[in-house]
């Protein structure tokens, strides 16, 4: 076991037995490097980030790769979620030097004293897709390190440079008017998809803050264009594999433009805004979709994220029994098993099921159509198609519950509860739902301690 054993942060101690001689960020690591003359080698990350997990499996499980690691640098960890203002001073160094690019792992080689000179997020064990190995840049970064000191010296100076600019930039002092407020449709209007909803191409990510804005547009102007995006994008995204079909609650984000395949990590913080979307998109439009889907996901979190003592769990994996989705998907064998023929036929047309299935021989529950539609060829009313829902989920979710569950990041975060609980106050005043008022003025109580 490493140093960071000893963290009290859930993505730190995953790799608290990695052979990599780990530092958190802080004092100790800094000082051995400037000491020693090192280089850091900074990896920050997430516990519930796919991509993180991976990269750790090739790379910092690696004994080989590991050696390397601490022959030539300091090695520090940091969780994006515990240490904000680290991954964002360093996100901005790895955006820089990559033309905008970002994400998670984020690999960042700093000077000892600090300065990012290289940057990029995961590196592969063995290069692939034009893509070098980790191995091949470890070295490479610290060549120039030692033999190229001067042009390492002078990227990392205005690199540095660069940033302290960005951050103490002023901006230009423009008014907030309607002039303003009505330009800033346009370019929603150019990426919007219209056949799918959301905004640009895959991966697609529910950008709550954005439908929020257009929501709150339409209030005010009464523009049927920017409420039409919302109400799409809301509807495609929660009849699509990146909603949990039985549990409610959304996953990270898709890796296609359809809304079906998403990477199966969920984050508190997307669950809060998202849920109160859906709440503003009922109180908007009367369309009671809308509002089951925003119970859905405040059940979901007073369900599975809610500590004992009140507060809200950041988020859980992606992964179960090391692998990706395992968690969530089912084959149209087990389904029939579980439910028998009438229901296992109702759930293989409402969830979209195949025997060849659709995400690695195995399927994501979505809903390909509505309601009304799935009613129509089943030969049912779309109240009887509902009330046989409610007993297959339950059935379902039953079963579910004895699988290997994804591993659960138990931080409680500030910030990120008080997005859930300013969420969950108003939907127990709006639904009237003494469950909801009860579960945010517990977690009131527990962030007032």
């Amino acid at each position: 076991m490493n140093r960071l054993a000893n963290e009290t942060s859930p993505y730190l101690r995953q790799h608290a037995d990695n052979p990599v001689d780990w530092y958190a960020w802080g004092e100790e690591a800094l000082s051995r490097a400037k000491t020693e003359n090192k280089p850091i080698l900074l990896s920050v990350g997430y516990s519930a980030c796919h991509w993180c997990h991976v990269m750790a499996h090739e790379s910092f499980e690696d004994e080989a790769t590991a050696a390397m690691m601490n022959k030539l640098y300091v090695n520090i960890k940091v969780d994006r979620e515990e240490r904000p203002d680290i991954d964002d001073i360093y996100m901005q160094a790895v955006q820089a030097l990559s033309n905008g690019h970002g994400g998670w792992p984020m690999t960042v080689f700093l000077l000892p004293d600090g300065r990012p000179f290289y940057a990029g997020t995961y590196f592969p064990k063995e290069a692939r897709y034009g893509m070098p190995s980790f191995k091949q840049v470890l070295e490479g970064v610290y060549d120039a390190y030692e033999n190229r000191r001067d042009e390492v010296e002078e990227i990392a100076g205005q690199l540095t440079q660069g940033l302290n600019r960005a951050s103490l930039g002023i901006g230009q002092g423009s008014q907030l008017n309607e002039d303003l407020l009505d330009a800033t449709l346009k370019p929603f209007e150019r990426e919007y998809d219209a056949t799918y909803g959301g905004f640009g191409g895959a991966p697609k990510f529910p950008q709550a803050m954005n439908l929020e804005y257009l929501l709150q547009y339409h209030h005010r102007t009464g523009d049927e264009a920017a409420l039409n995006m919302v109400t799409l994008t809301l509807k495609k995204m929660a009849m699509g594999g990146i909603y949990d079909q039985l549990g409610g609650g959304f996953h990270r984000y898709s890796v296609d433009a359809i809304w079906l395949v998403p990477h199966f990590e969920k984050m508190l913080y997307d669950n809060a805004l998202l849920s109160r979307v859906y709440l503003h998109a009922w109180q908007v439009t009367g369309d009671t979709f809308f509002k089951e889907t925003a119970e859905e996901i405040y059940d979901y979190i007073l369900r599975e994220m809610t500590a004992p003592e009140g507060g809200f769990y950041s988020a859980t994996d992606a992964d179960s029994e090391g692998v990706e989705g395992k968690f969530f998907v089912w084959s149209k064998d087990e389904l029939t098993a579980l439910l028998g023929e009438e229901n296992g036929r109702i759930a293989v047309e409402t969830w979209g099921v195949s025997g060849r299935g659709n995400f690695e021989g195995h399927n994501i529950l979505y809903r390909p159509n509505d309601d009304a539609v799935t009613a129509a060829r089943l030969g049912l009313t779309v109240e009887q198609l509902r009330e046989k829902l409610e007993i297959i989920k339950d059935i379902l979710f039953a079963a579910r519950a004895q699988r290997v569950h994804p591993g659960l990041d138990d931080k409680i975060l500030a910030s990120w509860n008080g997005l859930m609980l300013a969420s969950l106050a108003e939907a127990a005043r709006v639904l009237e739902r003494q469950d909801y008022l009860d579960g945010a003025l517990r977690a009131g109580q527990f962030c007032a301690k």
